[in-house]
């Protein structure tokens, strides 16, 4: 397993696969989503249109059209209302579905961005615990962890700092 987290653009990833953080209807929004679908071009709409939507922390895979990834996962990530509702639970679920849908079309190697810490409120520092600790479940993956900003890529490296001195001693 190889795990990288740098800052930058996921839709110029190259790599077999990237994760959108997408919202239950899967037509394109704001953020990540709706760069990634302007990124991929229309014929990911129509794919989209096709998927009737996704429900939270679940995913659905399409082709990756224009960009230089072969594929698409998509997960809508949960909303963050105050911790009681279910959320660090979905978001799990999204990291894990995304996970197991790349195995299932024997992809290897995807990039994740932060799913529900933009607009969705979800605090960074939970849910960058939540994504190094789901993720390091799937030794088999090289996973590229693609964060906005500077400090959202401080949150991950912390994460897994803190997730590899549990596991190391």
């Amino acid at each position: 397993m190889s795990f990288k987290i740098i800052t930058g653009d996921i839709t110029k990833c190259e790599t077999t696969a990237i994760v959108n953080a997408a919202n239950t209807s899967l037509l394109g929004g704001g953020g990540v989503d709706g760069a990634i679908h302007r990124a991929a071009g229309p014929e990911l709409l129509g794919e989209c249109r096709m998927l009737r939507g996704c429900k939270t922390g679940q995913a659905k895979i399409t082709k990756g059209y224009k960009l230089k990834a072969e594929y698409i996962i998509h997960t809508p990530g949960p909303v963050w209302q105050d911790g009681a509702h279910n959320e660090r639970e979905l978001l799990e679920s999204c990291y894990r579905s995304c996970l197991e849908l790349a195995l299932k079309h024997n992809i290897h190697e995807i990039a994740f961005p932060s799913i529900s810490t933009g607009i969705y409120r979800f605090p960074v520092s939970e849910a960058a615990a939540i994504a190094v600790r789901t993720i390091h479940q799937y030794p088999q993956m090289d996973v590229t962890m693609v964060c906005f900003d500077a400090a959202t890529r401080q949150a991950y490296e912390d994460a897994e700092t803190a997730y590899q001195n549990r596991t190391d001693g």
